[in-house]
């Protein structure tokens, strides 16, 4: 006979199911599917930590699109004054300053045209 409920395979099993704590259905009950369903969990939060970065970026970039235009410049247009102007702001800086002070961006705008 083999042994099936020892300490080290309860502790290994016990590991996995607290994981998979808050899943839904049998990925969180049944050893089996709870195991794969870590595993699963594991590669999407790796691959999700890589993409979120990306996210951010696209956003950023919609934001700093969308005040431009208010400002009747595109955004490829100001970024290139940006560069040219020599302003050291990055893209999450200034899709900031874009949302919670118009007008501080407006005067980026300005440099950058004239840039």
């Amino acid at each position: 006979m083999r042994a099936t409920n020892g300490t080290i395979h309860k502790n290994r099993r016990k590991k996995i199911l607290k994981r998979t704590k808050g899943f839904r259905a049998g990925r969180r009950r049944l050893y089996r599917t709870a195991k794969d369903a870590a595993l699963k969990a594991d590669m999407w939060a790796f691959r999700d930590r890589k993409q979120r970065k990306r996210h951010f970026r696209v956003l950023w970039i919609a934001r700093i699109n969308a005040a431009c235009r208010e400002e009747g410049m595109s955004y490829s247009r100001f970024i290139a004054g940006v560069v040219k102007a020599k302003i050291g702001l990055n893209r999450k800086s200034l899709s900031e300053m874009a949302v919670l002070d118009p007008a501080a961006f407006k005067e980026v705008v300005r440099m950058a045209k004239a840039a």
